[in-house]
């Protein structure tokens, strides 16, 4: 019990560092695309420092690798939509649409894992339409724009996120993330030149940027996923997703007091986000029993780590 115990405060403390996040999102001045670029390279280039990183590149067939190189892509444009949504509205409403990753999970997943669609995942997407109408409401005009680019990123995070989940047992989930966050990097480069008025994607950040992208790669990516690799031996896959379903709240609840952004929404909002939320925690509830029995291993690749991959 002491272990179990233990384990909970890690991915507590895991959920509360990927709440900060969004809070660094929003302080970092770079816009999405740069401050994407920088985060992804410099986690991959970390984790080739890793000799046992290495050795799974080794030994992963080719044509894995190209699996994870795809899913690579949607992580990148997940990011990039996550980032833009903060850039565009704040950090609460950015985090609010992340929340919207398991509504849709609940519908992509039985697609990806060629299951049967369940009826009662149904209920959940329904639940959330009028919070989200809510939420919409509570903001102002100037930053619907951001929800729209935050429930897209919540889309690509179901789409990545199934896809993991099918292909996390076929390698070592260091190695997966360094493909995944690699491909990115490169995919990135290639993008930048599409998007002129973000400027070039490799340019060199100011000295308060480059100390957030180093807290934000490593204090909110890195370190949380090494304490949640060690946290996942002793608790179940449901307890984890259980907590992990906080991180909105946390990254809500850190704008409020870090960035003071209660002036910005009014009660709608949040009447919205807790409709969300209820409905976001229904969803393991559902597959409770799924959920009880699998103990996969968390992979650091999305800000919503609202489901277990």
């Amino acid at each position: 019990m002491q272990a179990v115990s233990k384990a909970r405060l890690q991915i507590h403390f895991c959920v509360v560092l990927w709440g900060f996040t969004a809070i660094l999102g929003k302080l970092i001045t770079l816009p999405a695309l740069p401050l994407v670029w920088w985060r992804m390279l410099l986690v991959s280039g970390a984790l080739l420092l890793i000799p046992r990183v290495w050795r799974g590149l080794i030994a992963m067939p080719i044509r894995l690798r190209w699996a994870y190189a795809g899913i690579g892509v949607l992580v990148s444009l997940h990011w990039l939509s996550f980032y833009a949504s903060i850039k565009l509205s704040n950090a609460s409403v950015g985090a609010t649409c992340i929340a919207l990753g398991p509504v849709f999970l609940a519908f992509i997943e039985p697609w990806i894992a060629r299951r049967k669609f369940d009826p009662r995942e149904l209920l959940i997407g329904i639940a959330v339409v009028p919070g989200v109408a809510m939420v919409v409401g509570g903001v102002p005009h100037g930053m619907r724009l951001g929800i729209l680019i935050g429930v897209l990123s919540a889309l690509f995070v179901a789409l990545f996120g199934s896809l993991n989940k099918r292909l996390v047992e076929h390698g070592d989930p260091l190695t997966v993330t360094c493909i995944e966050l690699g491909t990115g990097t490169l995919f990135l480069t290639m993008m930048a030149p599409l998007f002129p008025h973000t400027g070039a994607a490799f340019v060199l950040p100011s000295m308060h940027d480059a100390l957030m992208l180093v807290a934000l790669s490593f204090g909110c990516t890195l370190l949380p996923f090494a304490l949640a690799l060690v946290a996942l031996r002793h608790i179940s896959a449901f307890g984890t997703q259980m907590i992990t379903n906080l991180e909105p709240v946390y990254a809500i609840v850190l704008a409020v007091v870090l960035l003071h952004e209660q002036r910005e929404l009014d009660g709608w909002f949040y009447t919205g986000v807790a409709v969300i939320l209820a409905a976001v925690f229904v969803h393991p509830l559902l597959n409770r029993k799924q959920l009880a029995t699998e103990q996969p291993e968390l992979l650091g690749t999305a800000e919503s780590h609202s489901m277990v991959e």
